[in-house]
């Protein structure tokens, strides 16, 4: 319902907007979930013919990387379309993603222990799996959060226990306390946080990584860290092979670590569902007994993939690692900078962001430690007298959607998070329009 009943006069028709709310079946929707905030905006914009500034999911607005795209063709073109790949990867694809973790992290990790997956989705899912299972009496993840929801909802499905705390008020220093709180009930098997992070672009220090490292060796903890936006803090140029500075990460401090690294964003080749998980050579052979209640091996990196990955998919996509293998080796050999090609968004959300706040909005987590935030893949935004929810659902009515951080893990309630993918900047005007009207008829 609008928040002042006596507005009818919005860019969307509010009698449809109602409508198809009701038809949702969506008890709320400040808190729903990405999917269905997206089937709902195709609904509207089916009936009305308006197009949204869609907002709400995360997903590339690029064209995909065509050095993968013609790397793909020339496998299939090859026949291996008819062939299982191997469970644990293509040779080619692990030599590259190891030489990858090298130029761009400054790390080593064995070809052995970088595993194709489908989308770090499938990823993070095996190491709920097997984490859960490596250490006795260790059966909690912990999310550093704001995070994707949808590492909650597997856990849902896996019936697994997580525990949770918003970083936003215990940056620095102050994070080793809240951390050490829930680390020394010595039920964490794991530790789970995305930098740069989604939903609100904040990026961990060196100091932070360092700080969240110490305590999870000091508990034993295994680090997840979701690189799924790698190299995209455009305040500095990570883009060179082997130059420093390089995309930072919890695995220049600790030694047992798992590292998502998604083909999504930085290659745009979401569609092809491939990503690769990086599993440091120490927690790759680090044996546990109780690893062989439920796998063959009490190897951690052979439960993983002859045990957990092979119950879910009999390999990724043949034709896709290919295609991963190539992009990997034009980014290493220095002929293929990623990071120039996704640069635009870093721009867009400069923009987007400006045209905000000149109409009344705030941005929600507006400070990386004690930096400005960085222009990037998202941003966060609220509205004086709004809570999140109330503010996702309100803008439906302009024509704009988002998702609430409430589902994000966040304590920011009166926030909502915006993604500026898939916003082109020929919208920009109508956007502005669309903003101007909001604000007119939502004085303070």
């Amino acid at each position: 319902m609008l928040k002042s009943p006596e507005i009818i006069d919005t860019p969307i028709d509010a009698d449809v907007v109602k409508q198809k709310i009701a038809e949702s079946k969506i008890s709320n929707i400040g808190t729903a979930s990405i999917r269905e905030i997206k089937r709902l905006i195709d609904e509207i914009q089916k009936t009305t013919g308006k197009q949204f500034i869609r907002m709400e999911m995360g997903v590339p607005g690029l064209p995909p990387t065509q050095i993968g795209v013609n790397a793909e063709i020339n496998a299939l073109e090859k026949g291996v379309a008819a062939i299982y790949p191997d469970i644990h990867g293509i040779p080619e694809l692990k030599a590259e993603a190891s030489l990858f973790a090298k130029l761009f992290l400054n790390i080593d990790v064995n070809p052995e222990g970088c595993i194709p997956t489908v989308g770090s989705m499938q990823g993070s899912f095996s190491a709920f799996i097997t984490l859960s299972r490596f250490q006795d009496g260790k059966d909690t993840m912990l999310f550093i959060d704001p995070g994707f929801p949808v590492h909650k909802q597997q856990l849902k499905v896996l019936g697994q226990k997580w525990e949770s705390f918003d970083v936003y008020n215990y940056r620095g220093d102050a994070l080793k306390d809240k951390l050490e709180s829930y680390l020394k009930k010595g039920n964490i098997c794991g530790i789970l946080y995305s930098n740069p992070n989604n939903p609100s672009w904040i990026c961990f220090t060196d100091k932070e990584l360092k700080i969240i490292s110490d305590l999870a060796k000091k508990y034993d903890a295994i680090v997840v860290e979701d690189l799924a936006y790698f190299a995209m803090d455009f305040r500095k140029d990570l883009s060179k092979p082997g130059v420093p500075p390089y995309q930072p990460s919890i695995a220049n401090y600790n030694d047992d670590y798992i590292l998502l690294i998604s083909s999504s964003k930085i290659f745009s080749y979401a569609g092809q569902r491939i990503g690769i998980m990086m599993i440091s050579d120490h927690l790759f052979n680090r044996k546990s007994e109780n690893l062989k209640k439920f796998y063959s091996y009490d190897i951690f990196g052979y439960s993983m993939i002859f045990g957990t990955l092979y119950a879910l998919s009999a390999g990724v996509t043949h034709s896709a690692q290919y295609a991963l293998a190539a992009m990997y080796k034009e980014a290493n050999e220095g002929r293929f900078n990623f990071v120039e090609a996704v640069k635009e968004y870093g721009e867009k959300a400069k923009i987007m962001k400006k045209l905000f706040t000149d109409n009344g909005f705030s941005i929600v987590y507006d400070k990386d430690d004690k930096d400005p935030i960085a222009d990037g893949f998202y941003f966060t935004l609220s509205y004086p007298g709004f809570s999140g929810e109330q503010l996702l659902e309100e803008l439906l009515y302009y024509g704009i959607s988002a998702i609430a951080l409430s589902i994000t893990g966040s304590e920011r309630t009166e926030g909502i998070r915006a993604c500026v993918s898939l916003v082109s900047r020929d919208q920009f005007p109508v956007l502005k329009e669309r903003l101007i009207k909001f604000h007119e008829q939502h004085p303070f």
